[in-house]
């Protein structure tokens, strides 16, 4: 089964061990993120804002569904924002896959920095650390710090995921660029220093198990 750690240093969050079913039967772990957005193009931090795929990223969406017509996926699992959820019904149309949405997948909550541009080159702006020092990123006000994304990301890993992969299924979830990276690092045991390492590219499969 999957075993939970707590680092002693809080802000590493939890840490995952999800294990190979044993046996002969294989399972698989894929995770992607959604097409592009307007905000995504104009460099604005999305978060919980619900904001749509623009054009490009329906058609991204659309090229990842060609792309990946031949993986087998038993069940797909998917954030409730709308810029997610379009995404998986496109990539996965026609496929006859259960996609079955969860909170816990949402974006992480940037609080009263979501919808800036550029925010990250504000002098003294604390998303400035969010991406270049993960580690000491301390939370903004009326936002999520990184153990509140690993404490809801690890639950659903442990009562969601393993459960499946335990039955050998296969399972793809389609989420978001902290939220993605946040269970990239709790499969992969990386620590929070290198956070956005993965390099979580819009519409792209990332096979995790």
């Amino acid at each position: 089964g999957l075993s939970l750690h707590r680092n002693p240093r809080p802000l590493h969050g939890y840490r995952q061990n999800l294990q190979k079913r044993r046996g002969r039967e294989t399972m698989h772990l894929y995770i992607m993120r959604h097409g592009k957005t307007d905000w995504n193009a104009k460099h604005k931090l999305q978060g919980r804002t619900d904001i749509p795929l623009n054009e490009e990223g329906i058609q991204m969406a659309e090229q990842a569904k060609e792309k990946y017509k031949d993986v087998n996926f038993d069940i797909c699992y998917c954030s409730p924002l709308v810029r997610a959820k379009k995404t998986a019904e496109i990539v996965l149309e026609g496929r006859n896959i259960p996609i079955v949405y969860d909170d816990r997948l949402m974006e992480m909550c940037f609080g009263v920095y979501e919808g800036v541009t550029h925010p990250s080159q504000i002098e003294g702006s604390p998303i400035r650390k969010l991406f270049k020092d993960p580690a000491n990123y301390p939370g903004v006000e009326d936002g999520e710090t990184f153990d509140d994304l690993f404490a809801r990301t690890g639950s659903f890993l442990k009562e969601v995921v393993q459960p499946q992969l335990d039955a050998g299924k296969d399972v793809i979830i389609v989420g978001h660029g902290a939220m993605d990276s946040s269970i990239v690092c709790q499969v992969q045991n990386i620590p929070l220093e290198k956070f956005w390492d993965a390099g979580i590219e819009n519409c792209k499969l990332m096979k995790l198990l």
